[in-house]
């Protein structure tokens, strides 16, 4: 028997591997059974290759517990190692010194797993013992097996072993117990090793089969028996990994249900990813159908390494905007094990995001091209998506902003220009900019909307949590445009025009009907004005600034700084419109009472038509209108 140190040189290591892993300390099967699928995937090419000439055989990676023992087994068939392999790899580890390395890796509690050959020594984070008992692929190779307790010295001697490959035994600590549990490991596989490329069995399960004695039940049906088969956990060959052209659009919708099983929509469609050159990069990317709470939608992205499982928080890794769809993302060359802000930095990461952006631009101009009315009839649940890349990534912006689509009030789809060209004639105000009018809710705006429709005007429908955010995005990016909700002010103010209209009130009934507004609404959130309007607008109007509602709804989804309006307390302006025929009984009115009424009855039709008359005041409303029309 072959006794010694291992190669380091401090005699911290254990504690400190046990320190800084701690957190993550389940990682360690990952890195494990890897090991094994690494040892598998190099007789597979050795064997290719001709180097090995024996048959493969059966290659699948066993997981197994047992309880009794306290043991955890990671057992594969793959090249094995010799007594100098093991050696060399296992007992020579390249350290310059406790302090320096965790100086270097202070900032990940998992950077150091991969580094320095450490992959193997995470097992000493839950176990106190570990054995290796390993036979190589090499002809008249001795069988060997190695024994280490966690401290720098470690025994070794040959065995007896037929089989070829590699069984690491785990004989867990009292503070791990509970990766002797069935439940545990199954999540763990299941997370991290879900489509690695070789098969990863954890015990058996349940399977109902014909019986074999072909006995039928008294419906003549033949009855099942059931039988126990290989559990197997995962999926060698997940759908990224095969060519386009060999799949169905059925194949990628099972693989998204395969991804997401909680998941009962379908998505809307797909992106498949295939580079070799200058990076290396598969994947398969789902556009779902986004809900206005986008904060929700991130972090459903998985991102792989040679179908090893990293992590599912991908944010500053691909492009934010990214962060809304769903699927996966495998690239051999991002770092498997290092933290976040090193893969934010890394300078391929960078290249393979620019590219990620690239290609979901071009699918997305292909569907425009190809075939825009299916587009259109998916772009209620992809507009987040473009105005959050529109947002967040100038480049991707300028790509989309030639299809991105508009909806207008009757339903039809517009791109900037085309709705430019369709309102510019009659929408263009003296200042020679052509106003976007729009509504977020068809319904609750619709007075305003049919007001706009009445004098020739198109209103746009524009509801989303970043509307305010990317309209103002695009007015930056084209001076001769600007938005303006239908009820953030008159349609003479929203739309102005060089023309003006005459009072039929003279100054000093203006005056006397301001006046009297002001102390019936008594409200102090309410400004009162008295405007020249076209007779055939509403008698009283509420509006919102324009300016000051963008600057508090940016707020509420992260508006630059912009608390104090956020915190603000809401402002109206209460318009009256000294045209209309209601507004000039009210001034010719002599009866004290009945002006009261009329007045009344007047602000409470405004605020009824912006859904603010609520509770006593709707009921007393009501019961004034009855009497009004006896």
């Amino acid at each position: 028997m072959q006794t010694g140190n291992i190669n380091i040189q401090t005699e911290n290591i254990f504690p400190i591997i046990k320190k800084f892993l701690y957190s993550d300390h389940e990682i360690f099967l990952r890195e494990l059974v890897s090991n094994g699928v690494d040892a598998t995937q190099k007789l597979k090419t050795l064997s290719a290759s001709g180097e090995f000439k024996g048959a493969i055989g059966d290659t699948r990676i066993e997981v197994s517990i047992d309880k009794e023992k306290g043991t955890l087994t990671i057992k594969d068939k793959g090249i094995g190692m010799t007594g100098e392999e093991v050696e060399k790899y296992i007992n020579q580890i390249a350290f310059s010194g406790a302090e320096e390395f965790v100086q270097k890796y202070k900032e990940s509690e998992n950077a150091i797993i991969g580094h320095f050959g450490l992959g193997f020594y995470s097992a000493f984070m839950v176990a106190d013992q570990v054995e290796i008992f390993s036979k190589s692929f090499k002809e008249d190779a001795k069988a060997i097996r190695w024994e280490c307790d966690g401290s720098p010295e470690y025994q070794m001697e040959e065995i007896e072993k037929t089989e070829r490959g590699t069984t690491i035994v785990l004989h867990i600590n009292e503070d791990s117990k509970e990766f002797l549990e069935n439940d545990r490991i199954s999540s763990i596989l299941n997370k991290y090793c879900k489509f690695l490329p070789v098969e990863i069995q954890f015990g058996t399960k349940s399977e109902m089969i014909d019986n074999k004695k072909g006995k039928k039940d008294k419906d003549g049906k033949v009855e099942k028996e059931e039988i126990q088969v290989a559990n197997i956990i995962n999926n060698p060959s997940p759908a990224w990994t095969k060519k386009p052209a060999d799949l169905s659009d059925e194949d990628y919708k099972a693989f998204y249900r395969e991804l997401y099983p909680m998941n009962f929509e379908d998505p809307l469609f797909h992106i498949h990813l295939n580079v070799d050159y200058p990076f290396n990069l598969t994947g398969i990317l789902y556009f779902p159908k986004l809900k206005n709470n986008f904060e929700g939608q991130k972090n459903k992205i998985q991102l792989y390494s040679n179908q090893v499982f990293i992590t599912d928080n991908v944010e500053n890794i691909v492009p934010e905007f990214l962060t809304l769809l769903q699927g996966v993302i495998d690239s051999p060359d991002i770092p498997l094990n290092v933290s976040r802000s090193y893969l934010q930095a890394d300078h391929e990461v960078k290249k393979i995001s620019g590219y990620i952006s690239k290609k979901v631009g071009d699918k997305l101009q292909e569907l425009f091209n190809k075939d825009r009315k299916d587009l259109e009839s998916k772009w209620d649940d992809i507009k987040l998506f473009m105005e959050y890349g529109s947002l967040s990534d100038e480049k991707f912006g300028d790509k989309i902003d030639q299809f991105s689509l508009f909806k207008n009030t009757e339903g039809k789809y517009f791109t900037l220009e085309e709705y430019k060209e369709k309102v510019k004639a009659n929408q263009e105000n003296k200042d020679k900019k052509t106003v976007f009018l729009y509504a977020n809710d068809k319904i609750e705006q619709h007075a305003f909307i049919e007001a706009a429709n009445d004098r020739g005007y198109d209103v746009l429908i524009m509801n989303g949590p970043l509307t305010s955010h990317y309209i103002q995005k695009l007015e930056q990016k084209n001076a001769d445009i600007t938005f303006a909700r239908v009820d953030a002010d008159t349609l003479s103010k929203l739309i102005e025009k060089d023309e003006e209209i005459p009072s039929k009130l003279n100054k000093d009934q203006e005056d006397k009907l301001q006046e009297l507004v002001t102390s019936t609404i008594n409200d102090q959130k309410f400004t009162v004005q008295v405007a020249s309007l076209n007779e055939s607008e509403a008698p009283m109007i509420i509006t919102q600034s324009e300016f000051m509602r963008r600057l508090k709804e940016q707020q509420l989804v992260g508006g630059g700084g912009m608390t104090m309006f956020g915190e603000m307390p809401e402002s109206y302006t209460l318009i009256v419109n000294s045209n209309n025929p209601l507004i000039v009984t009210i001034a010719d009115t002599k009866t004290e009472a009945k002006r009261q009424k009329l007045t009344k009855q007047a602000i409470d039709l405004a605020l009824l038509s912006q859904g603010m008359l609520k509770g006593s005041e709707l009921t007393t409303f009501i019961k004034r209108s009855l009497e009004l029309i006896k």
